[in-house]
């Protein structure tokens, strides 16, 4: 009997000293469970998701709700009426218009002309650091001091009509003519393509060197070699340079403003002239429907672009 008592002692006690281990180990349990789980991550991304809601996703709530009302003040539901307003708005289509044109023109020669020379930097041609940090070196230079630049060049009396006049050609009004696109043109493409040459040629660096040359012992010619295997590689470089130029030129404004002013000549009247002019005038329900059909069209572009990207890159491995 007395045997048959003992044994369930024992395991009695055993079972109350797993029980103390449990508890005294409590925490580290609940902390194991936290990251099995998946939690640990989430806890961690959550001030940035509480930065982004507070000043991106909230803010843009607000601008979707006062383009849709009369005014702040009476808040009168009018549902899409602003938008026909600021579509038959003779400034907005203006500006609207001069930006698409800057962008059609600017950002394929930005994503072209850089491209060609990363294939050119690419050949090992003498001076190759000197003349990359050359293209670079506007991305150091402040922008006030590039309007400067820009205006001693391309004034009435400036230093550009004053080259062309020694073969017989009329002054130009470069800023205050039609002809003042192309003077914004040139300025991003001085200012931008040092950067997207240097992205180009970390892409050409990774392209696999095995697969060209057995493309070379094949016979292929350089034409094929490049549209068929490079250009293929280069896709989601493409894509990046392309979005990057494309946001870019939306922000020539900066340079735009400090060469001509709030109302510059016609075709120099960008989209940002129209929203800086219109926050002045504190038209909330204009303001926020523009910046609205703007945001439509750029994620229309962008998305485009994506689609564009994995239609002709779906056959090369990441």
């Amino acid at each position: 009997m007395k045997l048959k008592n003992k044994q369930p002692a024992k395991s009695e006690t055993k079972a109350s000293g797993t029980e103390k281990i449990k508890k005294k180990n409590g925490k580290r349990s609940v902390g194991r469970t936290l990251k099995s789980d998946g939690a640990f991550p989430y806890l961690c991304l959550l001030p940035s998701l509480i930065g982004v809601m507070i000043f991106f996703i909230i803010p843009f709530c607000v601008i979707i709700y006062y383009s849709m009302v009369d005014n702040p003040i009476n808040r009168e539901f009018v549902f899409l009426q602003n938008y026909i307003n600021i579509v038959k708005n003779t400034a907005f289509r203006r500006a609207a218009t001069n930006t698409l044109t800057f962008s059609l023109v600017a950002v394929p020669l930005a994503v072209v002309l850089s491209l060609l020379l990363a294939m050119l930097l690419d050949f090992r041609i003498p001076f190759v650091s000197q003349f990359r940090t050359s293209f670079l070196c506007p991305m150091m230079v402040p922008v006030a001091s590039v309007v400067l630049i820009w205006q001693v060049i391309f004034h009435y009396n400036g230093v550009l009509n004053d080259f062309l006049a020694n073969f017989g050609v009329d002054k130009i009004d470069w800023l205050k003519s039609t002809k003042g696109q192309i003077v914004i043109v040139v300025l991003f493409l001085w200012k931008n393509l040092g950067y997207n040459m240097i992205l180009f040629l970390s892409a050409l660096n990774n392209i696999p060197k095995d697969i060209v040359e057995v493309a070379t012992l094949e016979g292929a010619g350089a034409f094929y070699k490049f549209f068929r295997i490079k250009l293929r590689y280069l896709s989601p470089t493409i894509l990046f340079v392309t979005v990057l130029s494309l946001i870019n030129s939306f922000k020539v404004f900066r340079e735009v403003y400090l060469l001509t002013g709030d109302y510059p000549y016609d075709s120099l009247y960008m989209l940002q002239h129209f929203m800086n002019n219109t926050f002045r005038n504190i038209d909330y329900q204009k303001l926020s429907s523009a910046a609205i059909l703007m945001a439509i069209v750029m994620v229309a572009i962008i998305g485009a672009l994506f689609i564009a990207e994995n239609k002709f890159g779906e056959d090369v491995e990441g």
